[in-house]
């Protein structure tokens, strides 16, 4: 059974410099409810965000898919790419 986590987020400044970049906090909708924060960067890629989410839940990371409404987000593609800012 393949767990599907939505995406939605809530944009957090934590870091002001530039060679580190913003970092953001995605929270993660799955169909049944459950809520996961992520903290990560804006150059961090979805594959990154999959192994955050994985090491929190339990979940191994090929078994989770990430998207928002009808767009699914592939691995290889930066948040920022996403303009998730």
């Amino acid at each position: 059974m393949r767990r599907i986590l939505i995406l939605s987020l809530v944009s957090l400044e934590i870091s002001t410099e530039e060679s580190q970049g913003k970092m953001i906090e995605v929270v993660l909708n799955d169909r049944l409810g459950k809520k996961v924060r992520v903290k990560c960067n804006e150059d961090d890629t979805i594959g990154d965000v999959k192994k955050l989410v994985a090491a929190q839940t339990g979940t191994r990371p090929d078994k989770i898919r990430i998207q928002k409404w009808y767009t699914i987000y592939k691995d290889h593609i930066t948040l920022k790419d996403y303009e998730i800012l």
